[in-house]
């Protein structure tokens, strides 16, 4: 598979995706996972979690910024991993338009709960596997 035909499958998996598993490194430098909800995403290149600011990812993502994200689809057997660095936000503005109607179960204060971060992963690598290929990119 070439490079043109991944990026165009990985578009696809990650639009066909709610859930991302996320990575982060703890204190002791070994990985962590995590599930969440993908808010929102700017093409492999940006993407958008919301995440109380009490939660220990958000800890270690101020302390190392590095990590992953990926999407799995398990029908098709197929996967992306992307690499970068993920910060963690409070612009208020940022803030309101990834708010979604049932936030407030986690974010009791609203928009404004200082417990709701909103975290933006930038990709720079992508690794896409499929039918025992793997496919490694830069995310322009």
């Amino acid at each position: 598979m070439d490079k043109d035909a991944a990026l165009k499958q990985s578009m696809n998996l990650v639009a066909e995706s709610n859930i991302a598993f996320i990575g982060s490194v703890d204190d002791h430098s070994y990985p962590n996972i995590k599930a969440m909800l993908k808010i929102e995403h700017d093409g492999l290149k940006k993407f958008y979690f919301s995440t109380n600011t009490s939660a220990k990812r958000v800890n270690q993502f101020l302390q190392n910024p590095k990590g992953c994200i990926y999407f799995v689809s398990f029908k098709e057997w197929k996967g992306l991993m992307l690499t970068g660095e993920m910060l963690v936000l409070q612009d208020a503005a940022l803030k309101q338009k990834m708010w979604r109607a049932g936030f407030e179960k986690y974010y009791p204060k609203g928009v404004a709960d200082p417990d709701y971060s909103v975290l933006q992963f930038t990709a720079f690598k992508a690794n896409y596997y499929h039918q025992l290929c793997n496919v490694d990119f830069d995310i322009p």
